[in-house]
């Protein structure tokens, strides 16, 4: 454990920062799951689900979370399933 006062400080910031991180990853993670989940069962709310998908990955490039191509793969991958299902 640190002594210094601004060491102190920035540890318990990272517990934090991490923390929520951790809470956005796995928020993002499960917007993309339901997408694929309405895709595998054909329903009709799967193009909302979709733009929902997209917009916490896009959150999570501006956050810093994961990195701006992973996003974009991610996101077409996304397109080509919904494509798939014709919606």
């Amino acid at each position: 454990m640190p002594n210094i006062k601004s060491a102190i400080k920035r540890v318990k910031i990272n517990e934090y920062k991490n923390e929520q991180n951790a809470a956005f990853k796995s928020a993002m993670r499960t917007a993309v799951k339901k997408f694929e989940t309405a895709v595998a069962q054909n329903d009709e709310n799967a193009k909302d689900l979709f733009k929902n998908a997209v917009k916490q990955l896009d959150k999570a490039v501006t956050k810093g979370i994961i990195h701006k191509n992973t996003a974009n793969r991610q996101k077409a991958r996304l397109a080509k399933k919904l494509s798939a299902i014709g919606a």
